[in-house]
């Protein structure tokens, strides 16, 4: 680890057992999407330094990145450095209903401690210097030879401008930017978007030239997770003493518009069914990011209660669902 002192060694049963699931995999023919990081940050990076607070993180990353492409880069030809790094940094350092459960004290988490004004976009900050370290290491040192690779894969709602006023239309795009962009922007031009540099001012981290040429065009593809669609209104931008990433886009959405849904709601409470919107965020990220190769990592709908086989298989909404999109 980046200072030794948690340099216990390489598990090879944790090795043994990926090896042995890869190798089942590709007996069925089926070829591997390795996601190397999903919300699992180790204890002990965590008590040590404060994990992904801190930029020790990346070095850290990057050596075990570089164990996982030596031990299985023969075999995995496409690797997903994180996983949703959205969805990870604001539910787990700014409402903190998420690990490690960091957020202001007045948040929707009443944590004990943690900062939802700075410490998401510090995390976010980090996250994306590791992608670049784990994608300059994979050029470097195994593209040659292994021939893989390498992506991330980001979380998304699709929006939809409350009404037509100038004022909701400025609030879909700084709602996407806060999302999206957050992390698009500097993958594909090296820096956060307008939108945030203007509202979060100097909570929001800064790349050095070096680390913006390193973040740009970090990525072989995009994984895209989308399963809702929201409408998006502006709010008043104001000052106010309570700082918070949820806050600092000044928009608010809602799957209800003159007291209609904008899908129906088959099972979970934050899933409004609309096809549409995949759709319309490839459309978007094609035309606004210069149409890099996307990947769907995840997409769907639940199911209402508890089914029997006969009734699952018969799986007509799900159905309609994917011709919809």
């Amino acid at each position: 680890m980046a200072d030794g002192s948690l340099s216990g060694g390489i598990n090879k049963v944790g090795i043994d057992y990926y090896n042995n699931l890869i190798d089942e995999l590709q007996s069925k023919g089926l070829q591997p999407f390795v996601t190397l990081f999903h919300w699992d940050t180790p204890q002990g990076l965590d008590e040590q330094y404060g994990s992904f607070l801190s930029p020790h993180i990346v070095e850290d990353f990057q050596d075990y990145v570089e164990v996982c492409f030596r031990e299985f880069g023969d075999r995995v030809k496409h690797w997903i450095t994180f996983n949703e790094p959205h969805a990870f940094t604001t539910y787990g350092y700014a409402s903190g209903i998420f690990a490690p459960g960091r957020c202001s004290s007045w948040e929707i988490g009443r944590c004990k401690t943690g900062d939802s004004g700075k410490e998401p976009y510090i995390v976010g900050h980090h996250i994306l210097l590791a992608h670049a370290a784990a994608m300059d290491l994979y050029r470097r040192k195994f593209q040659k030879t292994q021939n893989g690779k390498i992506g991330i894969t980001l979380d998304c709602n699709w929006m939809l401008p409350y009404s037509h006023s100038k004022s909701n239309g400025d609030a879909f795009e700084r709602g996407l930017d806060f999302v999206f962009g957050w992390f698009m922007d500097p993958l594909t031009q090296g820096d956060y978007p307008f939108n945030m540099r203007v509202l979060v001012g100097d909570r929001l981290p800064k790349f050095t030239e070096q680390q913006s040429k390193l973040i740009k065009g970090s990525f072989d593809f995009i994984g895209l997770n989308y399963y809702s669609t929201r409408y998006v209104y502006s709010l008043p931008i104001v000052n106010t003493v309570y700082k918070s990433y949820n806050t600092d886009s000044y928009t608010n959405q809602t799957a209800f518009r003159n007291g209609i849904p904008i899908g129906p709601m088959p099972g979970t409470q934050w899933i409004y069914v609309y096809p549409q919107g995949i759709e319309d965020i490839l459309l978007y990220t094609r035309t606004k990011y210069n149409n890099p190769v996307m990947y769907i990592t995840e997409n769907g709908i639940d199911s209402n209660g508890n089914l029997s086989l006969k009734e699952a298989l018969k799986d007509d909404v799900r159905i309609d669902y994917y011709r919809q999109q």
